[in-house]
Formats: structure tokens, C-alpha cells, sequence
């Protein structure tokens, strides 16, 4: 398996930029395999710095930029059957030597189809990055957070989470995963536009059987925040309106009342916004209820799709609310370890 034949599928929209100060490391560390950039519909000069400065990268064009959800789904297909797995990378990340070679051999392991690096703050690189840290994971309520990250409490790096670990989802910044099985799974929801389709995807890898894990050998650094700040209201509205379209798809025991008390919980959110002066947090709460309700039939019908499904995903079996609010377990490593199963 460590000869598996991997693509690093970078999706780029308007990131010349990012492109410039990045694709560097990731040129350097990647070879022998493919780096394909997945150019979707950018407006800058992208494809024309590409060309001219990395003449050796295969470039596929989406028609249309349609996010990065179906914008990777749409890239994926015209490169189907070629690679036996997928390193998706967003355009952001700097990698280290030899960083494909962990995440390669963890899938050796059959049952394991998704495995991603540990994931550290570019500009603070002592620090796990807010988006994947060390591995994620979901609570019984479907909140996410991470090995050294809850909310919005980010862990220094001091190598206390350096051992290879089950985790619930692997970080759409950096993850391999198995050609096949992408496909196979559908690959992301493509009504979830951006944030949390990698979350959702995993929960729908489990319940085929698969495990998920994340190997820190292999280490990159994530800049973070480059298509949304990670306090715009816009990533407020995507991330709560896709954290309930995935519980409704997921969740495996009564919707009705998770979502009830879910959605509460929303509200409860939605007012502290409000108390801080948030008013436009306050909004896109609402909005993004007001977007479930529209979809709610739509992610329902996707629900039935998968009932046949009914393997447990691994997870945090408590509340996360709870354990950090209340019990003030302010890192992962001071969360009931017990309850992750």
C-alpha cells in the first residue's frame, strides 16, 4: 500500500496569492506523486501564474464555481478511476518533509479510509489551527471540535496529542482519503456549498464500516481563514445551517426531539450573540434555521437514503456545551476520555 498512487488536489478560486506563497513546500515535499490544481472558475490570474511558473501541474477546470463542496466533486470526477486516493489540500497549507509518507502508510490498515496530519497555525506555529487541530470530532448534539481545539480555545502544540488516534472526521484542509470510497459515498453534499461537508462525509464513511484517524508524523501548517474570516457572519450562517442539515441526514436515533433541543440550543447561542452586540451573528442564526426549514424535506429524503446504513459513528457521547461551559474542561485532554466511542 505505501505504493498507492496518490493525487494532491489543491481547489483554487481566486487564490494566486495563496498559491504564490504556498505551492512552494508542497512541489518540494510531494514527489514522486501528482499535484493537480482544481481550478473553480477563478476570475484572477491564477491558471496564468500556474502555467508559467509550474508548467508540470495538470490543471481541471470547473465551469462554474459552485463552492468548495461540489467544487471538489465536480474536479474529482474528471479525474476519476486514475488515482487510488485523494490528498485534498487546501491552497493555504504549507507541508513539511515527508508528510505524505505517514498519512500513506495508515492506509494500510483496510478499514481506515481517511486519515489527516496534524494540522498547526501558520502564523502561529506552536499552536494547532482552528480548522482539524489534531483530529475531530463531534458531541452527541453535533457540535464539532477537535484534539486541541474546543470552541474557541486553540491548545499549544506541546506534543501531547503525538500518537496516531480514532477520530470522528478528518480536516477538509488536509486529508487522504481513498479514491473508491469518495466516490462511492457520493463524495461531499454539495447543498452544504462549504463548511462541515467534510464532517458530513465521514459520518457517512462510518456507516459503511470505515474508521477515520489522524497520524501527527505527518505535520502542515494551515493559514486559515482564507475564503471566509473566521468571524464573518457569512461562515456564522454556513456553519450553523450545515451543522443541523447534518444532523438531520445523521443522526441515527429520534430526530424530532435531537433537533428540538439542538435548535434550542441555537436560540441560546443566537441571544449571547446578541447580548455581546452580534446583531449580525444574531441574523444569520436565524437565517440558517429559516434555510432548514426550506431543506427540510430535501435532507430528510437524503436521511431515508441512508437508514439502510446503520453502523455507529465514533464519537464524544456527552455534551461538549457542558464539559466546557459548566465543567470548565477548557482542552481535549481533560474531556472524559471514556465517553469516545
Amino acid at each position: 500500500m505505501t505504493d498507492l498512487n496518490v493525487a494532491v488536489v489543491i481547489l483554487n478560486f481566486n487564490g494566486r496569492k495563496h498559491l504564490e506563497t504556498f505551492l512552494p513546500s508542497v512541489v518540494l515535499h510531494s514527489s514522486p506523486h501528482t499535484i493537480i490544481l482544481a481550478e473553480n472558475a477563478s476570475t484572477d490570474d491564477s491558471v496564468d501564474f500556474l502555467k508559467k511558473n509550474y508548467p508540470k501541474i495538470r490543471i481541471v477546470h470547473n465551469a462554474v464555481n459552485h463552492g468548495f463542496a461540489r467544487g471538489y466533486n465536480d474536479a474529482l470526477e474528471q479525474i476519476k478511476g486514475e488515482f487510488d486516493a485523494y490528498l485534498l489540500l487546501n491552497s493555504d497549507v504549507e507541508v513539511t518533509p515527508n508528510w505524505l509518507e505517514p498519512l500513506i502508510k495508515t492506509l494500510e490498515n483496510e478499514k481506515i479510509v481517511a486519515v489527516q496530519p496534524k494540522i498547526l497555525a501558520y502564523l502561529n506555529k506552536d499552536n494547532f489551527e482552528h480548522a482539524g487541530a489534531c483530529g475531530g470530532h463531534i458531541d452527541s448534539n453535533y457540535f464539532p471540535f477537535c484534539r486541541g481545539r474546543i470552541f474557541d480555545n486553540v491548545e499549544k502544540d506541546d506534543l501531547q496529542y503525538n500518537h496516531s488516534q480514532q477520530i470522528t472526521w478528518t480536516s477538509g484542509a488536509a486529508m487522504l482519503i481513498r479514491s473508491e470510497a469518495f466516490h462511492q459515498a457520493g463524495g461531499f453534499d454539495a447543498d452544504f456549498f462549504a463548511h462541515m461537508e467534510e464532517i458530513d462525509l465521514c459520518l457517512r464513511l462510518q456507516r459503511k464500516g470505515y474508521q477515520l484517524v489522524c497520524n501527527p508524523e505527518s505535520v502542515v501548517y494551515h493559514l486559515g481563514g482564507g475564503t471566509l474570516a473566521y468571524n464573518s457572519p457569512n461562515k456564522i450562517y454556513l456553519n450553523f445551517r450545515n451543522n443541523l442539515f447534518m444532523l438531520v441526514k445523521n443522526h441515527q436515533g429520534l430526530l424530532l426531539p435531537k433537533l428540538f433541543f439542538r435548535m434550542t440550543l441555537d436560540g441560546i447561542a443566537a441571544v449571547k450573540f446578541l447580548t455581546e452586540g452580534n446583531f449580525s451573528f444574531t441574523w444569520k442564526v436565524f437565517l440558517a434555521h429559516m434555510a432548514l426549514y426550506r431543506n427540510f424535506g430535501k435532507m430528510y429524503r437524503k436521511r431515508l437514503a441512508l437508514k439502510a446504513n446503520k453502523y455507529n459513528f465514533f464519537k464524544y457521547n456527552g455534551s461538549i456545551l457542558w464539559a466546557y461551559f459548566i465543567q470548565k474542561n477548557k482542552t481535549y485532554s481533560s474531556l472524559n476520555q471514556r465517553k469516545f466511542k
